[in-house]
């Protein structure tokens, strides 16, 4: 069973995205920002192949966190997707250029969720 990663300093934000991965078939583990996302890739290891992450939390931001997961070659087939309030389309460049392999922007459905993982090469139907 493929584990995912919901990074969020919103607990409501990760019941709903946690309700909709369960749905997909995936394990989820939790982080309150990316500090806590982090440590929990450092103890889960290869085991997390899919990381949501917000934009906007404390103590490290989601695009640090994705920088961060990116400068690590063993962490390269980790896909990582931006789900976050921020809807300018510099945010969006920013995101994709620094390794994001998709944006959510919030408020968001679960069927625009499932088809950006898909086109992420990550939903159901797309061989994870």
């Amino acid at each position: 069973m493929p584990k995912a990663l919901i990074v969020d300093d919103s607990r409501t934000i990760r019941l709903i995205l946690r309700r909709i991965l369960l749905e997909m078939g995936y394990e989820v583990c939790e982080a309150a920002n990316g500090r806590e996302a982090l440590a929990a890739i450092e103890t889960e290891g290869t085991a997390v192949s899919l990381v949501l992450t917000d934009w906007n939390m404390p103590e490290m931001n989601g695009l640090e966190l994705v920088k961060r997961l990116r400068q690590n070659p063993e962490l390269a087939s980790l896909r990582v997707v931006m789900v976050t309030t921020e809807t300018e389309l510099d945010h969006m460049v920013l995101a994709l250029d620094a390794g994001a392999d998709e944006y959510v922007m919030k408020p968001f459905t679960k069927d625009i969720l499932k088809e950006k993982l898909e086109l992420a090469g990550i939903g159901p139907g797309a061989g994870e």
